[in-house]
């Protein structure tokens, strides 16, 4: 087992945080570049106050924080969840309490980002991601700090373990908790945005104050702390989508840094360098945002029912759902409309020039957007 005092929240001086800024002036430098061309980007586009930007990123950083500790969130029900929140048309979804809640916790991260981070709050936000009181079948500690038990982040077969992390005693955790707000509130508020939050990321996540949810947490904190920096509720970007994408590597840097010393300057040129390549990969959603809007300006006269708007909309917000095409199948799934009704409706659809065909014959004909 790994001895406790290498861990860093057993050094003499923890929390404090070290790091070499001559190193790092070419990661946060170039980090500062790439935001600053994005958001340059938004305002010309006007796109900072468009909903349905906030919708897109809002959806895809639940979907994929969530992803992140392995739980699959239903995409629909996070949809119809982040568009009740954001008061766009209803989106079709059966409700779900998990989803709804991790909604909630990114939507008051970012919304209220200048409010005091507090206990009372924090507590409130794991509470929300498990509203039944269970992870998974297990029951936990909700709204509470972790209990006496050994909180490790382990791997491997039972009896053959490999321990990559144990969290400071719970003994510690009211202590340590406090030190952390404070941390947040005023110690940090002289720090480089970035940094702060990169600092805020692997603080907590070390602190592991709760039985679940902690790396869902820190990517909230992470979010607040970024809209915080950027003084702006919506990002126009996914970081968790980033740390998706690069999962391994991500849990290897935290582990790297937690078991180092207290001199930080990897973990934060690797959060910085992931941070940039995040806003590299927003252009993607900018790209998918300013198509929609055309889409329907130019098609702002073309008649349509409601099941046609709704599948319509669905291509253009998540094609990634549809790589061989639209089917009929696709249409009665989304609609529960019968197959002759689907086939008649996306028949007018390829007429009036919104869907064309893509392939396939008779049954198998698939659709796309032109």
């Amino acid at each position: 087992m790994k001895r406790l005092n290498s861990y860093i929240w057993a050094q003499k001086d923890w929390p404090r945080f070290r790091w070499d800024a001559e190193r790092l002036l070419s990661p946060l430098g170039e980090a500062r570049r790439r935001q600053g061309a994005l958001l340059s980007q938004i305002a010309t586009l006007g796109l900072g106050s468009n909903p349905e930007t906030r919708a897109q990123v809002f959806c895809e950083e639940a979907l994929q924080s969530a992803a992140i500790e392995g739980e699959k969130l239903n995409p629909q029900a996070v949809r119809s969840s982040v568009a009740r929140r954001l008061g766009l048309p209803a989106v079709p979804g059966a409700a779900d309490r998990r989803v709804d809640g991790q909604v909630q916790v990114l939507w008051d991260a970012s919304e209220h980002f200048s409010k005091p981070l507090t206990e009372k709050r924090l507590r409130g936000w794991q509470a929300a991601l498990f509203p039944t009181g269970y992870s998974g079948l297990h029951k936990i500690r909700v709204g509470r700090w972790r209990g006496e038990a050994p909180m490790r982040v382990v791997s491997g077969p039972v009896g053959r373990e490999t321990i990559h992390f144990e969290a400071p005693p719970a003994s510690r955790l009211a202590d340590e908790m406090r030190r952390f707000f404070s941390w947040w509130e005023k110690d940090s508020r002289d720090l480089d945005g970035l940094v702060r939050a990169g600092l805020a990321h692997l603080y907590f996540v070390t602190l592991h104050p709760f039985e679940d949810g902690n790396g869902r947490l820190a990517r909230a904190l992470t979010e607040m702390a970024l809209a915080q920096d950027e003084k702006l509720s919506t990002r126009f970007y996914s970081f968790s989508s980033r740390l998706m994408a690069q999962r391994s590597d991500y849990y290897n840097a935290l582990e790297r840094a937690q078991k180092g010393t207290l001199d930080v300057t990897e973990w934060l040129g690797w959060f910085l360098r992931t941070f940039s390549a995040a806003l590299d990969s927003s252009q993607t959603l900018i790209e998918r945002v300013v198509f929609k809007a055309r889409f329907w300006q130019q098609n702002a006269g073309v008649d349509l029912s409601i099941r046609q708007r709704k599948v319509m909309n669905r291509l253009l917000d998540d094609p990634e759902s549809f790589p061989s095409g639209l089917t009929t199948r696709h249409y009665v799934g989304m609609t529960r409309a019968s197959r002759a009704t689907a086939y008649r409706e996306i028949s007018d659809l390829v007429e009036k020039k919104l869907l064309k065909h893509h392939s396939g014959q008779g049954r198998n004909v698939r659709y796309s957007l032109p």
